[in-house]
C-alpha cells in the first residue's frame, strides 16, 4: 500500500469538484482522478466523526486482505498533516457503475447468462472473505456495493462496516447494515456471524433474478424477501423472474436453483442457511450442467456435420471413379458440375 501526497491527490480531483464525483458510499464521497497516468478512485469521508472511523476501518480491513479479483483493491492512502481528520484512500477505478444501476437504472437489462455470472462472482467474493484468515464479515452486502470493472466483472466494495471476525474489539460493534438487506436475526453484537452476510447475499440474489427493488412501498408485500419466498414456496418461479427479457428454457433449472439458494439464505432460521462454500460449489455445478449445455449441443452438432461431410466426400470419390469418363483430345475429362461438387466435398474432408 502506497502513501500518497495529500495535496497532490486534492489537485487531481480539482479540489473535489462536483464534476469529478462518481459515487457516494456509506461513509464517503468517491471522485475520479488521474494518478501516475492511471485512472483511480479517491474516497473522501463525509464530515462526521463516525465516517472518519469507518474510513479507517475500511483501510484496516482491506490492507489485511491479499489481492482478489472479486474484491476491490486498495491502492494507497494519504493524510493531511495540517488536519489529521482529512484522510483519503485510493482505490481501483470501476468504470461501469454498480449492480444497482445495472438492474434498476440501465435502459437495457442484463441477460440471464450475465445475471448468473454476476451471482457467482459475488458468491466467490463472499467466499474469499468468509474462508480467509482472518475471517471478514462485510455487513453491508447490497447491489450498490457491487461494482463493475472495465470488463464487466463484478467486485465487492465499500468495507466501511466490515469486521475482522477474529478481532474481539470489532465483533463487539453494534449491529449495522442497510434496511432491506440487514439480517433481522442480527439484533445484537453477539448475534453477528457469517450467516448475517448470507442473508444479505440472498437478498442480492433475489434482486438479480427479479429486478425488483429490495423495499418497494408501492407494492404488497413491500419486502422483496416476503414477496419472493412466498412465490418460491408455491413453485411460482416464473412470476419472480424479470419479465422484461425472454426466459431461455435451457436455463430454467439454473434460475430455479439460484432462487432455492436465495430462499435458504434468507431463512428466519439461521441454522438452515447454507455456508458460502456450499453455495459456490452448488452454483458452479449448476452452471456447468445447464448453462453450458448449448455449448455441448453445438459441439456435438458440429461433430455430426463433420462426419456427414466425410461420408459424402467418400461417396463422391467412389462415383467419380465409376463415372464413364469422356475422352477428348486433351485427355480425360470429368463433367464440370460433378468435378466442382466433388472438389468442395473433398476440401471439406481435408478440413
Amino acid at each position: 500500500m502506497v502513501n500518497f501526497d495529500y495535496d497532490e491527490l486534492v489537485n487531481t480531483t480539482g479540489s473535489f469538484s462536483p464534476t469529478r464525483m462518481v459515487g457516494k458510499g456509506s461513509h464517503g464521497m468517491v471522485y475520479k482522478a488521474m494518478l501516475l497516468n492511471k485512472t483511480v478512485a479517491l474516497k473522501k469521508p463525509l464530515q462526521h466523526r463516525d465516517n472518519y472511523s469507518k474510513l479507517e476501518n475500511e483501510i484496516c480491513v482491506l490492507s489485511s486482505l491479499p489481492e482478489n479479483r472479486h474484491v476491490i483493491s486498495l491502492l494507497g492512502t494519504s493524510q493531511d498533516h495540517s488536519n489529521g481528520n482529512n484522510k483519503l484512500i485510493v482505490m481501483e477505478f470501476m468504470p461501469n457503475g454498480s449492480l444497482h444501476d445495472l438492474l434498476h437504472v440501465a435502459a437495457t437489462p442484463p441477460s440471464w447468462p450475465k445475471r448468473v455470472e454476476i451471482a457467482i462472482q459475488v458468491a466467490r467474493a463472499v467466499q474469499f472473505l468468509h474462508e480467509g484468515k482472518p475471517t471478514v464479515i462485510h455487513r453491508d452486502i447490497k447491489s450498490e456495493n457491487i461494482l463493475f470493472d472495465s470488463d464487466w466483472n463484478a467486485k465487492l466494495a465499500d468495507f466501511g462496516l466490515a469486521v475482522l471476525f477474529d478481532s474481539p474489539s470489532q465483533v463487539s460493534q453494534p449491529a449495522a447494515g442497510t434496511i432491506g438487506y440487514l439480517d433481522p436475526c442480527y439484533t445484537t453484537p453477539s448475534k453477528l456471524s457469517t450467516k448475517s452476510d448470507m442473508f444479505s447475499f440472498g437478498v442480492v440474489l433475489l434482486e438479480i433474478i427479479s429486478c425488483r427493488k429490495v423495499i418497494d412501498v408501492s407494492k404488497s408485500p413491500a419486502s422483496i424477501v416476503d414477496w419472493a419466498v412466498a412465490l418460491i414456496e408455491e413453485e411460482r418461479i416464473d412470476e419472480i423472474c424479470d419479465a422484461r427479457i425472454g426466459f431461455p428454457v435451457y436455463m430454467s433449472s439454473t434460475i430455479r436453483h439460484i432462487l432455492y439458494v436465495a430462499a435458504s439464505c434468507v431463512s428466519s432460521n439461521v441454522e438452515n442457511r447454507l455456508t458460502i462454500g456450499e453455495i459456490v460449489r452448488e452454483m458452479e455445478n449448476s452452471v456447468i450442467e445447464r448453462v453450458r449445455l448449448p455449448i455441448w449441443i453445438n459441439m456435438l452438432r458440429n461433430l455430426v456435420l463433420m462426419r456427414r461431410k466425410k461420408k459424402l466426400a467418400k461417396k463422391w470419390q467412389q462415383e467419380k471413379c465409376a463415372t464413364v469418363l469422356e475422352q477428348s483430345d486433351d485427355g480425360v475429362h470429368v463433367p464440370s458440375g460433378k468435378l466442382l461438387l466433388w472438389q468442395v466435398l473433398a476440401d471439406a474432408e481435408m478440413e
